[in-house]
């Protein structure tokens, strides 16, 4: 007695832990018959199928098909995707998990493209970044150390041209007419330039701007050479223009 209720406690186990393993899985198999059916006779009699009637080949699985990309609607601004209302056309499994899901996009249905549409009228001015990328071009040039090599013995003044020269050594092309000098005229060579820093600001699009650090460097051959400082970037230094102090304190320097 005991050993039959012993076995269908186990029978009842098994079959609850099958049950809560068992997943719906949403799958599709398109098959064919490789074999004919043969056709009803007229006098209604139906013939027999023979095992080779149940023989299928696989025309399609959908586990393995390439799923076409889908469609979206952003409803946020996403940094390096785009602005409010952007259609992206993207692999499913990158809208689900990267945009749906988070709730930073919808569904491209008709409605949706109705309900974002952008206004013609609008001014881009409302948007709330002037491209998807700017965003990240701002957090990288919060974090540079611009190094403007000077003339240690030919007499100088700094100007927007010199800046631009050192954004193009360190990688970024910046025009002149983006770039906006500090407030003060800057006049070498003066090694007391050596250990201060400054700031410029850039503006982004004609509209969004960042300051970038800057810091001269006096350049010369021979004996007139400074020794080289290793990680310079990485030393505080002290404000050439009081007024920028309080902004350089708050400003991130690269780790």
């Amino acid at each position: 007695m005991w050993g039959l209720r012993s076995l269908l406690n186990k029978t009842c186990v098994v079959e609850q832990t099958n049950a809560v393993l068992s997943q719906q899985t949403r799958n599709t198999f398109i098959l064919k018959r490789k074999w004919p059916v043969p056709l009803h006779k007229k006098s209604g009699k139906v013939p027999k199928m023979k095992n080779r009637h149940f023989i299928y080949e696989l025309i399609e699985d959908t586990n393995i098909s390439k799923k076409p990309d889908l469609q979206i609607i952003l409803t946020k601004f996403v940094d390096g995707a785009g602005n409010v209302g952007d259609v992206l056309k993207l692999r499913p499994n990158v809208a689900y998990n990267e945009f749906l899901l988070p709730g930073l996009a919808v569904y491209a249905t008709p409605e949706n493209l109705q309900k974002f549409k952008a206004d013609e009228n609008k001014s881009k001015d409302t948007l709330e970044f002037s491209s998807p990328y700017v965003q990240r071009t701002m957090s990288v040039l919060s974090r540079l150390v611009l190094q403007i090599t000077m003339s240690k013995t030919t007499p100088w003044k700094l100007e927007p041209w010199h800046v631009k020269t050192s954004f193009r050594k360190a990688g970024f092309i910046v025009p002149e007419h983006t770039i906006k000098m500090p407030p003060i005229e800057i006049n070498g060579p003066d090694l007391s330039l050596q250990e201060k820093e400054f700031f410029v600001t850039i503006k982004i699009n004609n509209k969004e701007e960042v300051n970038v650090r800057c810091r001269i460097h006096h350049w010369a051959t021979g004996l007139e050479r400074l020794p080289w400082e290793e990680f310079h970037w990485k030393k505080p230094l002290e404000a050439l223009i009081p007024e920028q102090a309080a902004i350089l304190e708050k400003m991130p320097l690269p780790e």
